[in-house]
C-alpha cells in the first residue's frame, strides 16, 4: 500500500530535501523499512538500537499517535498520511 510520509526538516537530508515522500507497506514498520530502502540512514533517526521507535520521535498515522495504537505494528491504509515529528525540548 502506498502512503505519504511527511518528513521533518531535520530528516530532509536523507530525502534530498523533500518534505513529503511516498512509501510502501501495510504496517508502520514496513513503511519505515521501505523508507530506509529508498533513503538510506533515515531509519536510524526514527528507530533505536533495539528496533523500537525512539523515545523522542512521535509518529502519527492519519493524526493518530502510534504509541497509543500498535506502535510499529500499526496498520496503514492505502493513501494514509504519516507524520514523523521529533520532540522539541528546551526553555528557560
Amino acid at each position: 500500500m502506498s502512503v505519504n510520509v511527511r518528513i521533518p526538516t531535520i530528516l530532509r537530508t536523507y530525502t534530498g530535501g523533500a518534505a513529503e515522500v511516498s512509501a510502501e507497506g501495510a504496517t508502520l514498520g514496513e513503511v519505515i523499512a521501505d523508507l530506509e530502502k529508498n533513503h538510506a540512514g533515515i531509519s536510524a533517526r526514527i528507530l533505536d538500537d533495539t528496533g523500537k521507535l525512539r523515545r523522542f520521535v512521535n509518529v502519527y498515522v492519519n493524526d493518530d499517535d502510534v504509541r497509543f495504537a500498535d506502535g510499529l505494528a500499526t496498520e496503514v491504509s492505502d493513501g494514509a498520511g504519516i507524520s514523523i515529528i521529533p520532540a522539541v525540548a528546551g526553555g528557560c
